[in-house]
């Protein structure tokens, strides 16, 4: 089994910041990367930012500057820092890991059940 639980998503005035963050669990032998991706009602659910288990961050340019992915390896934890929120950025925001399994061959992509982020002009 594997578990991904995400936290710190709430209501701010433009301007302001939130630090979401996901932790993931169980039967797992590897993770080669975490990622972000939200979701406005009506809308495509796209991809914000990600980060591999070696470190390397990439970033979509709408959001560069102002949002900061990190992780943790040894607690299997990825936080995204969003400052300078922009009513836009308005959207439920999902945790992604890309890992395998321990029962596995390959790699698969585990979602968490999503944080609700609103910003307010």
């Amino acid at each position: 089994q594997v578990q991904l639980v995400e936290s710190g998503g709430g209501l701010v005035q433009a301007g302001g910041s939130l630090r979401l963050s996901c932790a993931v669990s169980g039967s797992i032998f590897s993770i080669n990367n975490m990622s972000w991706h939200r979701q406005a009602p009506g809308t495509q659910r796209q991809w914000v930012a990600s980060i591999t288990w070696g470190g390397s961050a990439n970033y979509r340019d709408s959001v560069k500057d102002r949002f900061t992915i990190s992780r943790d390896n040894a607690k299997n934890t990825v936080t995204l820092q969003m400052n300078n929120l922009k009513p836009e950025d308005t959207a439920v925001y999902y945790c992604k890991a890309n890992l395998v399994h321990k029962s596995k061959y390959f790699p698969d992509d585990y979602w968490g059940q999503g944080t609700q982020v609103t910003v307010s002009s």
